[in-house]
């Protein structure tokens, strides 16, 4: 079946749709604990920071294992990384569904779900620049939009199976769904163009700058990668995603508990949904618009649009004024979301791209594990959002002129 989709389109754009629905499920599920928030509060005797915990420690393991497995996708390639992601995160999901005590939550809702996403996450967002170059832009956006197609599916139909038999068998039946559909992706993955008899001159008309996955001793290619890691512009990435990111895990985390504080907790279910939609659309449009604006440009502009977002939430008191801002965030998280490991590719080339989007994303890690559970302290100690919002949007500005200095620095703004 590869074969015959491989003679009727370049095959780039199947390796795009799988990673699509690797995002979609990666993404879906984790930026859905929200709607699992009070679920497990009620469940599980701790204070709330705690729960928020569960999230960050997931968040941390995404990340922090994207900067080892990025390695393992140089070396073994997508396709059975994508297989070892959705084992991973099945067994998490039904584990966390049967755990009777706040460690066990941990372990597994934090420490092996996020494992299985962290294989995920890398595969979706890494792979897609090693088929494409005039249309990397493009490519990626298509792949990167699983990720608001999963907040559209998986948020709502979370709290609709909460609603009808509780957290726990919630937990089995998402488990039951997401290994079928990771299952067809991984039979269409591809590792190299040369497993499905794909020509690579579609995209690469001059070349590929980086070799293909696999090749090569990896360990003198690991150590090539040093001088661009530990240079002032990559430690701006990092810093700049780092600020930037605390802007989307401060709102997923806490814009359902926000919104029923104002009394109207249905809006923030349905705000996770708002922002799906929203960052899937620009995720489509602003790809392409970049491969001829500029990557790093527009990455620029969408992140002071997260972080002018989160200036603008806690004034959010009303469902229309809540789905505008999300509606606006969403824009702007689209954008530089489809860019994510396009920009690593621009700024530093894309020999061990696996290895430097890995690398890169240990700035999520640090927001995911710090961000939640500060704003829930920060919640606790003020007594108000509005003061933590604030803050967040301000930190993500900062960000977002990070970004920009790299750019500067590297000769792409």
């Amino acid at each position: 079946m590869r074969g015959r989709l491989a003679e009727r389109t370049y095959y780039g754009w199947i390796v795009a749709g799988c990673c699509f629905v690797a995002a979609g499920v990666m993404f879906g599920m984790t930026y859905s604990f929200s709607v699992f928030f009070d679920p497990l509060l009620s469940s599980f005797p701790v204070r709330p920071a705690r729960i928020s915990l569960v999230y960050g420690l997931q968040t941390f393991v995404i990340f922090v294992g994207a900067a080892g497995l990025g390695g393992a996708l140089d070396r073994v390639g997508p396709r059975r990384l994508l297989a070892a992601g959705a084992v991973f995160l099945a067994a998490g999901l039904v584990g966390a569904s049967y755990s009777s005590s706040y460690a066990a939550l941990l372990a597994t809702y934090g420490v092996v779900t996020g494992l299985g996403m962290s294989a995920l996450y890398v595969a979706a967002y890494a792979t897609v620049p090693l088929w494409f170059d005039r249309r990397r832009g493009a490519a990626t956006g298509l792949a990167s939009a699983g990720l608001g197609a999963g907040l559209l599916v998986v948020a709502p139909t979370a709290a609709e199976l909460i609603a009808r038999g509780g957290w726990r068998s919630a937990l089995r039946a998402l488990a039951a769904g997401f290994l079928v559909v990771l299952a067809a992706a991984t039979y269409l993955m591809a590792d190299r163009h040369g497993d499905v008899g794909a020509d690579p001159v579609v995209e690469f008309p001059a070349g590929r700058s980086g070799a293909a996955t696999g090749a090569g001793d990896w360990r003198a290619r690991l150590a090539a990668v040093g001088d661009r890691v530990r240079s002032v512009p990559f430690a701006l990435v990092v810093a700049g995603w780092a600020l930037i990111y605390a802007t989307l895990y401060v709102l997923v985390n806490h814009v359902v508990p926000f919104a029923e504080r104002a009394g109207m907790r249905w809006a923030g279910v349905a705000t996770l949904t708002v922002v799906g939609v929203s960052t899937s659309a620009a995720r489509l449009t602003v790809g392409p618009a970049s491969d001829r604006i500029g990557r790093v440009r527009i990455f620029v502009a969408c992140s002071a649009v997260m972080g002018a977002g989160l200036l603008a939430l806690p004034f959010a008191r009303e469902p229309v004024a809540l789905f505008a801002v999300a509606v606006c965030f969403g824009v702007g998280y689209g954008g530089n979301g489809a860019l994510l490991s396009p920009l690593i590719a621009d700024l530093f080339g894309t020999d061990q791209l696996g290895t430097l989007y890995g690398l890169a994303s240990v700035a999520f890690a640090v927001a995911g594990l710090a961000a939640p559970p500060l704003a829930t302290v920060g919640y606790g100690a003020l007594g108000s959002y509005r003061p933590v919002f604030l803050v967040t949007g301000a930190l993500g500005l900062v960000g977002a002129v990070c970004i920009g200095a790299a750019g500067r620095l590297r000769g792409e703004l």
